[in-house]
């Protein structure tokens, strides 16, 4: 699943263009490196997502579009949430 539509549908981001918008600036670091919108995710990949004044960082548990339309939050474990110092 893209990156875009798997933040959308997750919730972590309430428009995909909005998402799509964040990944193209770079705000979106997957292992270490930032990924575009077109990314494909991953089961077990660690999301990081520059939200502002906030850095939320996730872990994605499933990618099955049915499964996360019925309950967004099995989509993805929520590591960390902090203050962003910048």
């Amino acid at each position: 699943m893209r990156l875009d539509k798997f933040l959308k549908l997750t919730r972590l981001i309430k428009r995909r263009t909005v998402a799509k918008d964040i990944s193209t600036a770079g705000k979106v670091i997957v292992d270490k490196r930032t990924v575009k919108p077109s990314y494909t995710v991953k089961v077990d990949d660690v999301l990081e997502l520059y939200l502002g004044a906030h850095i939320v960082v996730v872990k994605v548990l499933t990618v099955d579009e049915k499964e996360i339309k019925s309950n967004p939050e099995k989509g993805y474990e929520l590591l960390s949430r902090t203050k962003n110092a910048n």
